[in-house]
C-alpha cells in the first residue's frame, strides 16, 4: 500500500526467519455522515454470507452496504469484478468511503453478553508457509482462491482483514499493555450489528505505541483462525508482483491474542446439493449406527455432541427429521481414510466424511455443485429441506487438535473449523491504491 510506511512501501524483508510484522495502514471506512447506518453497511465475512437469502438482506440493508463489493451480483465472473471496482472508486469519489488522514494500526473490538474480544487490524507482511510464521490448518479450494484474486486484482484492495490468533506474553510492554491503553480512549466507531454485537474501532497513531505493538509481535507466530483462502489468495498476488517489492507483500489481518481473548471454535456444516436424505441413510447401513431423532434442533445437537465424544459422529437433516450416525466401521475407516497422516487427522470428524462418506459411500463430487459449506446450523436444515438435498451438520473440533495438527504441517480437511467471533467487513478497508 503506498502510504507513508517505509515497509509497506516496499522496503527489503530483514534476512532468515523472524516472526509475525505488522505494519501501519491509511485504513478506508465509511463517512458516517454519508450512509445511514455503520451498522447497516457492514456484512459477515463474504464465505459466511448464505446466498441467496442472506445477500438480498444485505443489500436491501443499505445501497451501500459492503456486500455488493466482496459478493457483487453480475452474469459472469469478469463482470463481477468489474463491477466492484466502478463500485469502490464511484463510493471513494462520492465520498461514501474516505482513507484516514494518517497510517495507523486500529484496535478492535466487539462484545457481547460475557464476550469481548479485541484485536489489532493492520498491514501483516506475508510470508510462505515454510518459515513457520504463520500457519494454515486447513486445505483450500482453488476455484475460490482464483475467484477471490480476480476480486482484488480488479479492486486492488484487501476489502476484509483475515482472523488470526497468537498467544502473547503477559509482560507490561507490548501488543496486549498497548491494546488496553488504545480501548480507553474514545473510539472512531461504536455500533452494534443486528446479531447484537456491539463493534468498536479505534486508531492508533502514535509511532511510539506503534513499534511497543510492532515489537511485541515481532517474536511471535500465528494461526489462519478464518480466512485460509485468502491468505492462499494474498501468496498468489505477492507472487505475480514478485519482481520488485510493492504493496502486495502485505495483506489486511486482525491478529487477536488468544492468551487473553480466547476464540470460539464452531463447526461449519455441508449441504449435499444433489443428494435427497433417503439416499444418503441407505448407502451408509452397515458401516454406521443410525439413530432417527424426531426431536428440535438443539436436542439433536446435544445427541450429536455425546455421540462426538466417544468417536465419528454426524446429523443429517433434510427430511423433517434428524438422523444420527455414530459408531462408524473401523475396518472401513482403516480402508478408506489415508494412512499418510498423523493419528489425530485421521480420527477427524472431517476427514471420515471426505475421506470415506463423500468419497466412497455416497460418491458425491468434490464441486461446488455437489457441496456447499453453511456456517449456520438453521440456515443449512433449512436450505435442505427446502432443496430436497442432505445437511450434514458437525460437531466442532477442539481448539487443541487444530494447533497440535498445524504446528505438525498436517493441514485439516478444508472448511472444518469456523473460530469466532469474525470480525465485522465493511469497517477497515486496504486500498492498494491509496498514497
Amino acid at each position: 500500500m503506498g502510504n507513508t510506511c517505509p515497509e509497506e512501501n516496499g522496503s527489503a524483508r530483514p534476512p532468515g526467519n523472524y516472526g509475525l510484522r505488522l505494519v501501519p495502514l491509511r485504513g478506508v471506512r465509511y463517512v458516517p455522515e454519508n450512509v445511514g447506518s455503520l451498522a447497516a453497511v457492514t456484512s459477515p465475512p463474504y464465505d459466511v454470507v448464505v446466498r441467496p437469502d442472506g445477500l438480498s438482506h444485505l443489500e436491501s440493508a443499505d445501497p451501500h452496504n459492503i456486500v455488493r463489493l466482496i459478493l457483487p451480483q453480475a452474469g459472469t465472473p469478469e463482470a463481477r469484478d468489474r463491477l466492484a471496482a466502478t463500485t469502490l472508486r464511484s463510493w471513494l469519489a462520492e465520498g461514501i468511503l474516505a482513507p484516514d488522514a494518517e497510517p495507523a494500526l486500529y484496535v478492535y473490538e466487539q462484545s457481547r453478553g460475557d464476550l469481548l474480544q479485541r484485536g489489532i487490524i493492520g498491514a501483516l507482511a506475508l510470508s510462505p508457509p515454510e518459515e513457520g510464521i504463520v500457519l494454515p490448518h486447513e486445505d483450500v479450494m482453488l476455484h475460490v482462491i482464483e475467484d477471490r484474486a480476480a476480486l482484488m486484482r480488479a479492486t486492488a484492495a484487501n476489502l476484509e482483514p483475515l482472523l488470526l490468533s497468537y498467544r502473547g506474553d503477559d509482560g507490561p510492554a507490548g501488543p496486549a499493555s498497548v491494546v488496553e491503553r488504545t480501548a480507553a480512549r474514545p473510539p472512531l466507531l461504536d455500533t452494534t450489528t443486528e446479531d447484537g454485537i456491539s463493534h468498536r474501532l479505534w486508531s492508533m497513531t502514535d509511532p511510539a505505541e506503534i513499534a511497543e505493538a510492532a515489537k511485541g509481535l515481532a517474536d511471535h507466530q500465528a494461526l489462519i483462525a478464518d480466512g485460509h483462502h485468502r491468505w492462499a489468495t494474498y501468496l498468489r498476488l505477492q507472487q505475480e508482483h514478485a519482481a520488485a517489492p510493492s504493496p502486495w507483500d502485505y495483506g489486511l489481518v486482525l491478529l487477536v491474542d488468544t492468551a487473553r481473548y480466547p476464540l470460539q471454535v464452531r463447526a461449519i456444516h455441508r449441504l449435499l446439493r444433489r443428494l435427497p436424505v433417503s439416499e444418503a441413510l441407505a448407502a451408509v447401513a452397515g458401516s454406521f449406527r443410525v439413530r432417527r431423532l424426531d426431536q428440535s434442533l438443539p436436542a439433536a445437537l446435544t445427541a450429536l455432541e455425546e455421540a462426538a465424544a466417544t468417536g465419528n459422529a454426524f446429523l443429517l437433516a433434510g427430511d423433517g427429521a434428524f438422523h444420527l450416525l455414530d459408531r462408524p466401521d473401523r475396518e472401513l475407516l482403516s480402508r478408506t481414510v489415508r494412512p499418510d497422516r498423523p493419528d489425530a487427522w485421521r480420527a477427524l470428524d472431517a476427514a471420515v466424511l471426505h475421506e470415506t462418506l463423500l468419497a466412497q459411500v455416497w460418491h458425491v463430487p468434490d464441486t461446488p455443485e455437489d457441496i456447499a459449506y453453511i456456517h449456520d446450523t438453521e440456515a443449512a436444515v433449512a436450505q435442505a429441506e427446502r432443496h430436497g438435498s442432505t445437511a450434514v451438520l458437525m460437531h466442532p473440533v477442539r481448539e487443541e487438535v487444530v494447533h497440535d495438527l498445524a504446528r505438525q504441517g498436517s493441514t485439516m480437511p478444508r472448511k472444518s473449523t469456523s473460530f469466532g467471533p469474525k470480525p465485522a467487513t465493511g469497517l477497515v478497508l486496504r486500498s492498494l491504491d491509496v498514497n
